[in-house]
């Protein structure tokens, strides 16, 4: 039988590793792997690699430390969008509720295309600049 790989998790470049991994934490009800979690003690929070786990333990992303990363100018072509992650929701009623979410943790908006029934959905940017997608879709 044949094997093959499977996704650890998906990693996401930033400045800052805890500011977006606290975004991603609260956006989608994640906590840290154990060890990832802030400093409790006073110290220095100089984490570069920190990894979110689902309630299972199952790695969902990673968030890596750079000194430099251009945001996406999506749509325009400058800086291209290279990645993007969908995130379902079961309505559109939702849909607006986890866009108010999202912004008020630090998103922006990039595209509203919720007046298309066939697929409602927002395209909204991270506050590192990833776009990523909220969407009526099957979960």
């Amino acid at each position: 039988m044949a094997t093959y790989p499977r996704r650890m998790h998906t990693a996401l470049a930033t400045t800052d590793p805890r500011g977006l991994a606290e975004f991603y934490r609260v956006l989608l009800g994640l906590r840290y792997r154990a060890g990832d979690e802030p400093p409790s003690d006073g110290t220095a929070d100089d984490a570069d690699w920190l990894v979110l786990v689902d309630d299972a333990g199952n790695r969902q992303l990673a968030i890596q430390g750079v000194d430099v990363l251009p945001a996406s100018t999506w749509p325009s072509p400058d800086v291209p969008m290279q990645l993007h992650i969908d995130y379902a929701v079961p309505s559109v009623e939702e849909l607006r509720r986890h866009r108010q979410r999202a912004e008020e943790l630090g998103a922006r908006l990039l595209l509203d295309r919720t007046s298309e029934d066939s697929e409602p959905l927002y395209v909204l940017a991270d506050p590192a600049g990833h776009p990523f997608c909220l969407l009526v879709g099957v979960l």
